[in-house]
């Protein structure tokens, strides 16, 4: 007998990333699934609660997993929403794993034959491959499925955010010739702002950021969508610094520093950030690169509104920017300016965001050649500083003071001058 709402034709597919990450040997996080031969009223009758804008996607009643319609799309404008799509039941498997991004992600299993939790034993499935997707798992390639990979210019910062997760993988020459065409015919300018900070986002949070750069840069997306990043290459270091390694490749091991570290997203959107000044250094002040601080806050300031950039990230780049070479420089600094330092960093009333502050130096002064393995002490010294700063009972300093008659701005004075006393004998 049929299923309320079910219709005598539909099938469900596994699909994408979980059957991708099953071969590789990897766990298996989300899953997404294809109904065949469905339609939305089905679905509903079924159980399924719809959450699609644009297409037909539903949330399963239990699982909570994204069931999507199979479908199709034709291209109707630029950029991301110009598409206009078919979700009708005569759409095949076939033609809806046509349209996805890379032939790794185009691979498909029936739903009956896994499990009834939905958990499989790869090796136990017969798996639908009509575009190559197994063959380029083993050759470690990402490829795209059709030409229709042009329609979309989202899916060339997913490619290469993929290539930040799977840093062995290549992507195939006609892949990447399709994807600098799309830069050229000014796709990508079209993107909305939230979607590529979403895609960068993700790939800045992989274990090997610097090769999303490395895919953008090769196909010419990264000039127009982060100029300010993509002028650092070429820019050279200070002489101390291996001049012979430019500013852009200096950043990078920066990156994949902060991804080893396990840093969190606000500390590696400032590794990201905190240098754009270098990239417009006039040339009579290279290689030594004076006042690049504040021209680094102005530019990524500009970044972050222009890609919408959290409040809490870009906040935190704005300190590193400003404050990463007298923070480099900290050993040479006495108490006074040691607790100085740590007022502009808002360091006594946000003790966690300055030591995520702390964690973006270290990556920034570890991320050169024959440092990485370097120790950074100005982190174990400014945070010592700042246990001893935050160690002065203010409110016995204040009513001390007020017990002498003392009140207003001179109170504060002398909170500063306990705190500098309680810095220097900690230091």
């Amino acid at each position: 007998m049929t299923h309320l709402g079910k219709l005598p034709s539909m099938q469900t597919y596994l699909v994408g990333g979980a059957l991708r990450d099953a071969l590789l040997g990897l766990t298996v996080k989300d899953r997404d699934w294809v109904v065949v031969g469905s339609t939305p009223e089905a679905m509903v009758a079924q159980g399924y609660l719809p959450v699609g804008r644009d297409f037909p996607v539903f949330l399963h009643p239990r699982t909570k997993d994204e069931y999507a319609l199979a479908r199709t799309e034709r291209k109707t404008a630029r950029g991301y929403h110009g598409f206009a799509f078919n979700a009708s039941v005569d759409v095949t498997l076939e033609q809806d794993l046509s349209r996805r991004d890379l032939t790794v992600n185009a691979i498909a299993a029936a739903a009956d034959s896994l499990r009834s939790d939905g958990s499989f034993d790869i090796s136990e499935l017969t798996l639908i491959d009509p575009y190559g997707g197994q063959r380029d798992l083993a050759a470690r390639v990402f490829r795209h499925v059709t030409p229709a990979f042009r329609e979309d210019p989202v899916r060339v910062l997913r490619v290469a955010r993929l290539a930040a997760r799977f840093a062995d993988f290549t992507v195939a020459p006609e892949t990447m010739a399709l994807m600098r065409e799309m830069v050229l015919e000014d796709e990508v300018d079209h993107l909305v702002a939230e979607r590529v900070w979403q895609e960068l986002a993700k790939g800045l949070m992989e274990d090997t950021p610097s090769r999303m750069f490395a895919v953008l840069r090769d196909c010419g997306a990264l000039a127009r969508l982060l100029p300010e990043v993509d002028r650092l290459w070429g820019v050279p270091q200070r002489a101390e610094y291996h001049p012979e390694i430019d500013t852009g490749v200096h950043l990078m091991l920066v990156l994949d520093l902060s991804a080893q570290l396990k840093t969190a997203l606000p500390v590696r959107v400032a590794c990201l950030l905190h240098d754009l000044g270098k990239g417009t250094t006039p040339v009579d002040l290279l290689p030594r690169h004076l006042g690049h601080e504040e021209r680094s806050a102005r530019l990524l300031k500009g970044v972050c509104e222009r890609l919408r950039v959290p409040t809490e990230c870009r906040e935190l780049a704005d300190v590193v920017a400003r404050e990463h070479g007298n923070i480099h420089r900290s050993a040479d600094l006495g108490a006074a300016a040691m607790l100085r330092l740590l007022e502009r960093c808002d360091a006594i009333r946000k003790p966690a965001r300055f030591a995520a502050i702390l964690l973006a130096c270290e990556c920034d002064a570890r991320g050169r050649l024959g440092l990485q393995d370097e120790p950074y002490p100005q982190r174990a010294r400014l945070l010592a500083a700042l246990t001893a700063a935050q160690s002065v009972a203010t409110d016995t300093v204040a009513a001390d003071a007020m017990a002498k008659g003392v009140n207003g701005k001179l109170i504060g004075e002398l909170i500063h001058k306990a705190r500098v006393e309680a810095v220097k004998a900690a230091l």
